[in-house]
């Protein structure tokens, strides 16, 4: 509500997102591209409709059922890492499965371990945040993503604290990823991240106005090996 009026974030919104799938969600400030991320997210629940997650019907779940979903079956990652500035790689990357007790902590310590090697940080494993760059902070960050297996990877802006250079870098893991079959829904404003996806959904004023494949997503790995060297790494 503002005032006596109520705004409607999102209008219509009908969707869905297929596994396997690098879907890109785009739009200007106050498009709906929060509201979306966060019903995504299972942060919000929709006034209206209803949002299927792996088959569950989150509008019917209680608060601890939605909390049990969000640890099990999302990978979170932020623009701004979140991460536990005295805390290792190692420590943060195990944070969600604390949150389950039928995983020991060996169990634990070996998956987190793992989700490291994947993102390239076997070797910094025991280095806090600020012992970090801004791109192994995000690596760490989407190591903690995948440590519970979940069906979608969430990130939202995970790239807008990151240079050039360590962006295409980035993208070029969750293209990775994505190859290796992990669904990721990445939230941005910027063009060239969306020619990295396979589909792209165009909000505005709270409604899909675009929702186009990109038969030809273009290669982070490729623009990353054609930017000039001399770069700052972030």
């Amino acid at each position: 509500m503002v005032g006596s009026e109520t705004v409607r974030a999102l209008k219509g919104v009908t969707f869905s997102v297929q596994k396997g799938e690098f879907l890109t969600i785009m739009g200007a400030s106050g498009s709906g591209k929060s509201t979306l991320l966060n019903i995504l997210g299972c942060l919000d629940k929709p006034t209206h409709g209803q949002y299927f997650l792996d088959e569950v019907p989150v509008a019917e779940l209680s608060k601890n059922e939605l909390a049990r979903l969000r640890n099990l079956k999302i990978g979170f990652v932020f623009q701004s890492f979140n991460l536990l500035s005295r805390t290792s790689a190692l420590e943060n990357t195990e944070l969600p499965l604390l949150y389950n007790p039928k995983i020991s902590s060996k169990e634990r310590r070996e998956r987190a371990m793992a989700a490291l090697e994947a993102v390239g940080l076997a070797n910094r494993m025991d280095h806090t945040p600020s012992q970090l760059s801004g791109g192994q902070q995000q690596r760490v960050a989407i190591a903690r993503a995948l440590v519970n297996d979940p069906v979608m990877i969430l990130a939202d802006e995970a790239t807008g604290n990151l240079d050039t250079r360590t962006t295409f870098d980035i993208m070029a893991l969750f293209q990775d990823l994505n190859r290796r079959g992990k669904t990721i829904v990445f939230v941005t404003h910027e063009p060239d991240i969306a020619t990295l996806s396979t589909r792209t959904v165009t909000l505005r004023d709270g409604i899909i106005i675009k929702d186009a494949v990109n038969e030809n997503p273009l290669s982070a790995i490729e623009i990353l090996h054609s930017l000039p060297i001399n770069d700052n790494e972030n």
